[in-house]
């Protein structure tokens, strides 16, 4: 069965849609909250409910008027096989808003709060916590939850995907966990695409962030200290990656609320601590 893949803030409604609820193209949020435009799906069901399997997806059955060789615009057809995300990786998206956008994996095994709205745009705001999420910098604005990120390697081959942001920041679910996500539901889940080329064995080889050694160590000092690091109210996310002025340096990131003072020490357990400021991450 061909089926769309997003977020379930978007095709789900964050757990309010209907089995078999019309999947829109454009979205409702750009038409005005009213259900007008392409129909290109029907909603699949609630597999992963929102906050519970620390993901945020949700599948639409495709209807005939989608390419089923999964082409992507400005991107073309992907690899059909996921790729973990390593820090320093090159990657890329095709979205609704941004279009084509390009950057690297700025934070690995991040922790995350994330806001979202139950209605189109408006209602009560809510807040939802994730575990190990990829970062990169600005590569998105609303609107574009659910682009599918790829590997900027000479073959694009699905690293996350992306269901957050701020003005500084763009969150994604490693890619594996949403197959992991749905599998364990009794579900079968595989990308259409291309096989992927044997280049990539050695592009993954290329050291661009710091020695994975270093990083299980940074992440070590960062989850016995993150508990410590959420209490300061303008901490929004803490992960691990480069520090700032050496990209094979390991760190410990910490996203903080630009509008708040930051008083983050500068090392943790040996470790030089990054940090980012940033806006409120919301779902995107």
């Amino acid at each position: 069965m061909l089926c769309i893949l997003s977020n379930n803030h978007v095709l789900a409604r964050s757990g309010r849609a209907t089995l078999g609820e019309d999947t829109l193209q454009p979205g409702l949020v750009d038409s005005g909250c009213s259900p007008t435009g392409n129909i290109v799906g029907d909603f699949a069901g609630n597999f992963v409910p929102l906050g519970t399997a620390n993901v945020d997806a949700a599948l639409a059955t495709a209807r005939g008027n989608v390419d089923a060789s999964g082409a992507i615009l400005d991107v073309g057809v992907p690899r059909n096989t996921p790729q973990t995300a390593t820090v320093g990786m090159p990657v890329m998206k095709s979205g609704r808003t941004t279009g084509f956008t390009t950057g690297n994996i700025t934070s690995i095994h991040t922790s995350v709060t994330v806001q979202y709205m139950r209605g189109c745009g408006v209602g009560r705001p809510f807040n939802i916590s994730y575990a190990n999420q990829l970062v990169t910098g600005a590569m998105s604005a609303g609107g574009d939850s659910g682009s599918l990120l790829l590997s900027n390697d000479g073959s694009p081959n699905p690293v996350g995907l992306l269901f957050a942001g701020s003005s500084s920041t763009t969150v994604y679910n490693p890619i594996q966990d949403v197959i992991n996500a749905f599998r364990a539901g009794g579900h079968t889940f595989s990308f259409v695409g291309s096989a992927a080329l044997t280049a990539d064995d050695a592009g993954n080889k290329i050291q661009r962030g710091p020695a994975p050694e270093d990083l299980e160590l940074a992440l070590q000092a960062k989850v016995e200290n993150e508990a410590g690091l959420f209490r300061d109210p303008g901490v929004l996310g803490v992960g691990v990656g480069p520090t700032a002025d050496n990209p094979f340096e390991a760190a410990i990131v910490v996203y903080f609320d630009r509008s708040q003072v930051a008083n983050i020490p500068p090392r943790i357990d040996g470790f030089r601590t990054r940090v980012i400021l940033t806006d409120p991450i919301v779902a995107h």
